[in-house]
């Protein structure tokens, strides 16, 4: 992993910026799919609070030239600056990003209720507990291709190190277990 490229979004009137993230995004996980990749890394260098308005994708750079050459931004490319494949700098540190679910859900509560495994009385107990448990880590609204459904997906950045870790990325450009370089 000693290449990068980024991809700048430049939001408008119409498509403010979390809202664009969020779809380029979807499409990164599409193409990430398509191509059955597990070498293919994310960051987000301009986190702070939010996310920011930059994806970076890591890999070799004959992976970052197969995504490319699929031309998943699609009609998005106009809100896009897609830098040119880059070698990754001598100086950087290394950090995972990665997925982080709330152990309470909507979801798991209508579960529960299905299978009857909840009293009426706790239905707003745990309502209240979900509610008090909830996360506020920066996080992309993606939309099923499928069905149409949106959901959250919660990232959690680990700590920063000084040394790489391999290891195998989801279908999301995520891993617990494999570092990504930050710089």
């Amino acid at each position: 992993m000693d290449y990068y490229l980024d991809i700048q979004i430049k939001p408008d009137a119409e498509m403010r910026e979390n809202v664009l993230l969020n779809k380029v995004y979807t499409k990164f996980h599409k193409a990430l799919f398509d191509m059955n990749a597990t070498d293919i890394g994310i960051s987000f260098p301009n986190y702070k609070i939010t996310l920011g308005h930059t994806l970076r994708l890591h890999a070799t750079e004959d992976r970052l030239a197969e995504i490319q050459k699929l031309n998943w931004i699609g009609g998005l490319s106009g809100y896009c600056k897609v830098t040119a494949i880059q070698m990754i700098p001598a100086l950087v540190t290394y950090r995972t990003v990665s997925r982080i679910q709330s152990t309470m859900s909507n979801a798991k509560l209508k579960r529960l209720i299905k299978r009857s495994t909840i009293a009426e009385d706790e239905i707003k107990v745990y309502k209240v507990k979900m509610f008090q448990k909830g996360l506020d880590n920066p996080y992309l609204e993606l939309e099923s291709t499928s069905n149409n459904h949106k959901h959250r997906r919660y990232l959690v950045f680990g700590e920063l190190t000084n040394i790489a870790t391999d290891g195998h990325f989801d279908a999301f450009g995520l891993s617990k277990i494999a570092t990504i370089p930050w710089f």
